[in-house]
């Protein structure tokens, strides 16, 4: 049995809003637990709590919240990756790997031409501007 959907807006009853924040709270640190057990990496959150007379709460602690901030400050600039540079990279990557696939497509297209026209005294279905590549392929 699935769960309603909840209408995300603002909880305007006071005790609600808080009732939902700790159990949200609850979850969330659930999952991040979960997290850097099955992973094994170092996760750290700080939530503001609602009204503005509390300070933000860290997890695991403030202690190991700063520790892992100030490791993440230490990062040499080529590790961190903004948004546009890690989409750069990744474009580059995708693009040098379909330019591998279409070289090797092209190699199979010209076996297979070669394989066709094997025993023929002349060549049938090749293109000009193939023949330069078949002849080397063969070769």
């Amino acid at each position: 049995m699935t769960r309603k959907k909840i209408k995300l807006a603002f909880i305007t009853n006071d005790a609600a809003r808080n009732d939902a924040y700790k159990k949200r709270k609850k979850g969330m640190v659930k999952k991040l637990i979960e997290l850097t057990i099955l992973c094994g990496v170092e996760v750290c959150v700080v939530i503001y709590p609602p009204g503005s007379d509390f300070y933000p709460e860290a997890w695991p602690s403030t202690v190991a919240a700063r520790s892992l901030f100030s490791e993440y400050k230490t990062l040499p600039a080529n590790r961190m990756v903004n948004q546009e540079s890690f989409l750069e990279q990744w474009i580059k990557k995708v693009t040098e790997r379909l330019e591998k696939l279409q070289e090797e497509n092209r190699r199979k297209e010209l076996i297979q031409v070669m394989f066709q026209n094997l025993g023929r005294k002349e060549l049938q279905n090749v293109k000009k501007e193939d023949l330069e590549e078949l002849g080397s392929l063969i070769d």
